[in-house]
């Protein structure tokens, strides 16, 4: 099932179209990379998913129920993380969170187990300094935990890790895979080692439209070439290895520590078997040897260029 669908959505401000037509399907229980530049359009998506804003064009539902600008009665089943999360910064995280769950008709008996649950899924539980001396990572992991208070059907982060440090950014992802079991995880970001990390599925967005979705490994597996890299201890291995076998990229990286050399061929050139029995035979010394898979970037780079 579908818990996030929208359909030739589109939306302009002044003379610039940002959204020209946008299609998106999210899978339940997926977490979704929501891919683009800056600027190119994520949030305004995001934030009309949540009603804030109205489309010129174009349906979304979540769960199954139109979304409807003004009218936000979907968004009992969403959970939402802004880049830049707000707080009563005089309050502590267990009378934030405790507040949040008042204001929103939890009922009292269900605050408190919730709050010291959610508390510590997100590394807080036994936190008692006030919100305002918190880092960045510390509030976002808030933030994480007061948008699931209320046990979403999807957890919607716009830009979760962009301005955290790589401890705070693995922290992030780490609580995002976690909570995978409870919600649906969208988060729009740029950063596509974080896509690749944790992502079952991903969305690229470019020039208004997406370009590109579905199931991260299938995407991949799509765009896989029969490309091998092998690295051996120093260059007069690799050369002897360019040499019997012509057409080896040998133009590759070069280590700097021990002379070491990567050599790149296709398989259609030299079978895997033609080369390790050379190998194999010369006795030369190779410290590794891979089939080659596309990486997010070399993927979103070739989107970006269409």
């Amino acid at each position: 099932m579908e818990i996030l669908q929208i359909t030739n959505l589109k939306k302009r401000f002044g003379d610039k179209e940002v959204l020209k037509g946008l299609d998106l399907s999210v899978p339940e229980h997926s977490i979704f990379g929501f891919i683009g530049k800056n600027g190119a359009g994520k949030t305004t998506t995001m934030k009309m998913v949540l009603g804030l804003m109205s489309p010129e064009e174009g349906e979304i539902t979540v769960a199954g129920e139109k979304v409807t600008y003004g009218q936000t009665k979907t968004n009992r089943y969403i959970g939402y993380l802004p880049d830049v999360p707000e707080y009563y910064s005089f309050m502590t995280p267990r009378e934030y969170l405790t507040f949040c769950g008042e204001i929103t008709g939890m009922p009292k008996a269900e605050i408190k187990p919730r709050v010291t649950e959610l508390l510590e899924l997100v590394g807080l539980g036994k936190e008692k300094h006030r919100i305002k001396g918190f880092s960045r990572g510390m509030k976002q992991r808030l933030g994480i935990a007061q948008a699931l208070l209320n046990r979403p059907k999807l957890l919607i982060c716009d830009e979760p890790t962009s301005a955290l440090d790589p401890v705070g950014r693995k922290e992030i992802l780490d609580i995002l895979l976690a909570v995978r079991e409870q919600t649906t995880v969208i988060f729009s970001t740029h950063i596509l080692s974080d896509v690749e990390r944790i992502c079952t599925d991903v969305a690229f967005l470019n020039d208004g439209v997406i370009t590109m979705q579905g199931k991260l490994s299938e995407i991949k597996a799509g765009y896989r070439t029969e490309q091998y890299l092998i690295e051996v201890e120093n260059e007069a291995d690799a050369d002897k290895i360019a040499a019997k076998f012509l057409g080896f990229n040998t133009n590759g990286r070069e280590s700097e520590k021990n002379g070491q050399k990567v050599l790149v061929f296709q398989e259609k050139e030299h079978t895997v078997h033609e080369v390790m029995e050379f190998i194999t035979k010369e006795k030369l010394p190779v410290l590794k040897i891979e089939r080659m898979e596309p990486s997010l970037e070399s993927l979103f780079m070739e989107v970006v260029a269409k």
